[in-house]
């Protein structure tokens, strides 16, 4: 009783969730009429999803988890060095271990004061938190439960200096005119006074590319066909997962590489809960994911685009991912 009272004391949770609920059957009706039907990622991320996408980063083809960890193994007290934040704020946190590297680096510095895990899944963020709370026993913990889509300027303002995470490569997951109104959103969030951390993914060769998107084992795949699972199981849709298949390509005009769903024959998709019935032409694809790569020259021109402008740009060894600390002006 004492350590969750103790628990209880140290964090604020709040969700922003819990009246607007999931944006799915609203992406849906939009997503499904599209001439190329689509679907944001973020739907992607059930129970069963964030499970497949943890083994999705241990996988020897995925090489964006290991080469941003070895950025922040080597790098976390020059960053912290550089920003001095009081503050953590960590956008789409799940589990939260990168980043910790970081929080520890502040810790040595006697600059941490509070973190801020902003995730989709209340789960993810109560977990990270408990965990968090037992190794960090001094800090302050505010959870938010949120769509980074919807709820940006609802979370707290800056109590001190703040540095804004987005680690792994999600930036590249967004339109470019998303990605520019992203930024600017960090921007404000970070305050006049503080910073971004922002991961890239950067380009490289297409074999390397189109193998962390489509591995050897399947995990990949099964993460993606998993889609199909949430929309049945949410919207009472009736989608048979055996007659898709798993797609990856590579966008030369954007940029980045898509992942797909092929439907391998004609075929009608019912969605009960929306008095929807959608049809797939054979061949045709749902596309579920973009990721873009960038070069430095298109991440400072993004960043300015975005109020931002470059501090340090820190890459692994192999020069496969970026980290750009970035200042609002």
């Amino acid at each position: 009783m004492a350590s969750r009272t103790a628990f209880a004391e140290a964090i604020r949770l709040e969700n922003h969730l819990g009246e607007e609920g999931s944006t799915l059957a609203a992406d849906v009706l939009v997503g499904m009429r599209k001439p190329l039907k689509e679907l944001p990622p973020k739907h992607l991320y059930d129970p069963l999803g964030s499970e497949l996408f943890e083994r999705i980063c241990s996988l020897p083809e995925y090489y964006p988890t290991r080469s941003e960890r070895a950025i922040l193994e080597g790098q976390a007290d020059r960053l912290a060095a550089l920003c001095e934040a009081e503050e953590v704020v960590e956008l789409g946190a799940g589990s939260a271990r990168k980043s910790e590297l970081l929080l520890r680096a502040l810790e040595r510095r006697g600059r941490l004061r509070s973190y801020v895990p902003v995730d989709i899944s209340a789960a993810a963020v109560r977990t990270t938190a408990q965990r968090l709370h037992r190794r960090f026993p001094g800090l302050h913990l505010h959870g938010v439960v949120a769509d980074l889509e919807r709820h940006l300027p609802l979370l707290p303002p800056p109590q001190g200096r703040r540095v804004v995470l987005f680690l792994g490569s999600t930036i590249g997951n967004l339109q470019p005119s998303a990605r520019r109104a992203f930024l600017a959103q960090l921007a404000a969030l970070a305050g006049p006074e503080g910073f971004a951390l922002i991961g890239f993914d950067l380009l490289k060769d297409r074999a390397t590319l189109l193998a962390a998107y489509d591995d050897s084992g399947g995990v990949t795949a099964a993460f993606n066909l998993n889609l199909l699972r949430v929309l049945n199981r949410e919207l009472a849709a009736d989608f048979n997962p055996t007659r898709f298949r798993h797609v990856v390509r590579f966008d030369e005009g954007g940029g980045w590489v898509e992942m797909r769903l092929r439907s391998q024959a004609d075929q009608a998709v019912r969605f009960a809960a929306l008095g929807l019935r959608v049809q797939f032409a054979r061949h045709e694809e749902l596309r579920t994911e973009i990721s873009a790569k960038f070069t430095r020259p298109q991440v400072e021109a993004e960043l300015g685009e975005g109020g931002l402008r470059l501090v340090a740009w820190l890459t692994d060894p192999r020069r496969r991912f970026a980290l750009a600390l970035a200042a609002p002006g």
